[in-house]
């Protein structure tokens, strides 16, 4: 056996030294060159390498987001607090408000986009019966009876827009969108896998295609995280519904999924799902990156903390029509037409003038128990707290069509208006808040004798009733049992408003020369 010649083993080290070297030297200058972003040689914080870390991180993000055309916008409350303290001298200086990397550098765990879900262009590379087998590979759950017949794209321009020939059932647009982000889909997570990024996809069912019929729903993707080193990217993606609002779905974890991925406690957004407005976007320049952020940052901040959603129960409404089956009479028909449109009179009135309001009372038990207008209530019922009455409410209202029809109490106690609308009166309870709970007024014109109902304290949340996005108490149990009993499922057609309830108190009379003021009939 030849001997070996050290010196040339060392000089074969040596040599492998230097390559790995000048390698490492190319790697650095590559991530860290002006050309892929600028060089921050201040950062605050004692854990610089971290802090840049965060801002490396994000830029890899948005360098995927934007090579699959996913037009993600910042939604971080951490990150807008910063920058809504800076907002004027964002958006006066193109290049941002300053060479040091101020906010994607700043200590955190997460930084948080949103996506609008149908915002995301779809380019398809794959002939539809890749697609399909996409769908079955990657365990999309995909609903065969929806199955499609397609035809080849043969020599058409447009290759972007799949002609659908056919199919076994009929076919909602939400279903087409499912095959068309399919393929993206896939090619983004691989391509984030590429990059170094380890990602997790969280479905759930769409609560769009949940109805009285058909209950089932497909699944779609409600929110993705992508994690490489020490940071972690959480993409919300946000639906429209039908209330012309946006909305988010909750983080729920499948079994099998990875519960120490992330700190998912962290998470500013998926603990419930949420409601907001269609945001107004800004493109800005921030630490080097462009990025679009809401326009108002403090007020997308004050809206996400007011922003939790419900659903409505619609397997708990499906029984109790099992049980007390729906009139379906023409009567009951248009009432609650003319219900809905005299609701969505209101909302848009009250709305205009900045007076938060909650559905209450009989149309609050109609949207909790059978997700629909109870036909027999003939009326619409609506919640104020009194501090946020405002004397503009009589005149806007009139202005809108609605004349007042009566006006009991005073702005001090048990404040009561009601509106005539087309067949269909509208009543506004204003509500009082106490120590340990809160309560509404009632008045009997003929008596002056005054009522109290008590209710348990309560927050607001968003819920979409009628296609419109409007408040409900967020204890709606509670609030329901309150006024109705624990027998509050079984319908009741005869109600006294004076006897009938079960949180109703006698609170005396009114003076008799206060009647001209307190009992007002139009």
């Amino acid at each position: 056996m030849q001997k070996i010649n050290k010196n040339v083993v060392l000089a074969l080290l040596s040599l492998a030294s230097l390559v790995f070297l000048l390698f490492q030297l190319y790697y650095y200058k590559f991530y860290l060159s002006h050309k892929n972003g600028t060089v921050f040689s201040k950062v605050r914080g004692s854990q610089s390498g971290q802090d840049i870390t965060r801002w490396h991180v994000v830029r890899k993000f948005l360098g995927l987001a934007a090579s699959y055309n996913i037009p993600v916008y910042l939604i971080d409350p951490f990150i807008l607090g910063l920058i809504a303290k800076d907002i004027e001298q964002i958006r006066s200086s193109p290049e941002g408000p300053s060479p040091e990397c101020k906010y994607f550098c700043a200590p955190r765990d997460f930084t948080t986009f949103a996506l609008l879900d149908k915002t995301w262009k779809y380019e398809l590379e794959y002939s539809w019966p890749q697609i399909l087998c996409i769908l079955d590979s990657e365990n999309l759950r995909v609903d065969l009876r929806f199955l499609l017949v397609l035809s080849a794209r043969g020599s058409r321009k447009n290759h972007s827009e799949p002609l659908f020939v056919g199919c076994l059932c009929p076919l909602s647009r939400d279903w087409k969108r499912l095959f068309l982000i399919a393929e993206t889909q896939v090619g983004l997570l691989k391509t984030a896998e590429k990059m170094g990024f380890q990602w997790l996809k969280i479905i759930n069912k769409d609560p769009r295609l949940d109805g009285m019929d058909d209950l089932s729903g497909i699944e779609i993707p409600l929110h993705y995280i992508f994690k490489l080193a020490s940071h972690a990217i959480h993409l919300v993606v946000f639906y429209e519904r039908s209330g012309n609002y946006l909305w988010h779905g909750p983080l729920r974890l499948k079994q099998h999924m990875d519960r120490k991925f992330v700190p998912f406690r962290k998470l500013h957004f998926g603990r419930y799902p949420g409601a907001y407005e269609k945001p107004e976007l800004l493109l800005v320049s921030i630490d080097d990156l462009k990025v679009q952020i809401p326009k108002n940052p403090s007020s997308f901040l004050e809206e996400m903390l007011h922003s939790r959603f419900l659903e409505c129960r619609y397997r708990e409404a499906r029984s109790f029509f099992q049980l007390y089956p729906d009139d379906a009479s023409l009567d009951a028909v248009e009432f609650r037409k003319k219900a809905k449109s005299l609701l969505h009179l209101a909302a848009l009135t009250l709305n205009n003038l900045g007076v938060k309001f909650w559905l209450s009372s009989g149309t609050c038990l109609g949207w909790y128990r059978q997700c629909n207008v109870i036909p027999h209530s003939k009326d619409v019922d609506l919640g104020v707290f009194i501090r946020d009455y405002k004397a503009d409410i009589i005149p806007a209202f009139q202005k809108a069509g609605l004349p007042l029809k009566h006006k009991f109490g005073k702005v001090e106690d048990s404040l009561e208006l009601s509106f005539q609308g087309d067949d269909v009166k509208l009543d506004i309870f204003f509500f009082y808040e106490e120590d340990d709970h809160i309560w509404n007024g009632g008045t009997q014109a003929k008596s002056g004798k005054k009522f109290k109902y008590l209710f348990p304290k309560f927050t607001l949340c968003w819920t979409e009733f009628v296609e419109l996005k409007v408040h409900v108490p967020c204890e709606t149990r509670q609030y329901v049992e309150a006024n109705y009993g624990p027998d509050w499922k079984v319908p009741v057609k005869m109600w006294d408003w004076k006897s009938s309830p079960s949180n109703v108190q006698y609170n005396g009379v009114w003076p008799v020369d206060e009647w001209d003021d307190v009992i007002q009939i139009y």
